[in-house]
């Protein structure tokens, strides 16, 4: 009787690390936003999407934007954009920065499938890092992706050629 302890206390050690994987909020959009412009965020901006616009977005995203409008923040040549899209059935929700036309940070803001959520690691969100956009609205270099995690680096791939795009667009305004 005085091993039944220690065996029942394995099992939770070995599940202890899928536990600290798990779906969920792992920085609120306001935090992100208040980082990305060292600690001081500009207002809030709003981006309108008219039909034509909307049409460009469905190319990069493989389906039409879900609303009309995108809000963003801004100052000088610098943007912030909190961004969803469906990995397999739920939305991730990303926070990409732009800098000068290159994305200078990827981060997973909210997960919420039940897998793929390694791509909120920094060994492949640090691959979008100085990344710019082809004239086809495609990413200057490939994404390594993560096996089970296919449908999660796509939707952050298209998510990174999105704000890429969008940053060009309100930057030449």
């Amino acid at each position: 009787m005085r091993f039944a302890l220690p065996i029942l206390l394995i099992p939770g050690w070995l599940f202890a690390p899928a536990a600290a994987a798990a779906p969920g909020v792992y920085q609120p959009p306001a935090a992100f936003v208040r980082e990305a412009f060292g600690g001081n965020a500009p207002a809030p901006k709003t981006l309108w999407i008219d039909d034509a616009l909307a049409r460009e977005i469905g190319a990069i995203l493989g389906h039409p934007p879900d609303g009309r409008r995108l809000r963003y923040w801004r100052r000088g040549a610098r943007t912030a954009w909190v961004l969803d899209e469906i990995g397999k059935e739920r939305p991730i929700t990303v926070g990409i920065v732009v800098d000068a036309g290159r994305i200078e940070r990827v981060q997973v803001l909210a997960f919420r499938e039940s897998r793929g959520w390694e791509v909120r690691h920094p060994f492949f969100t640090d691959q979008f890092r100085a990344a710019t956009l082809t004239g086809k609205h495609e990413l200057d270099r490939d994404i390594d992706g993560i096996s089970g995690a296919t449908l999660s680096v796509r939707a952050l791939t298209r998510l990174a050629r999105l704000a890429l795009f969008l940053d060009a667009r309100v930057n030449a305004s």
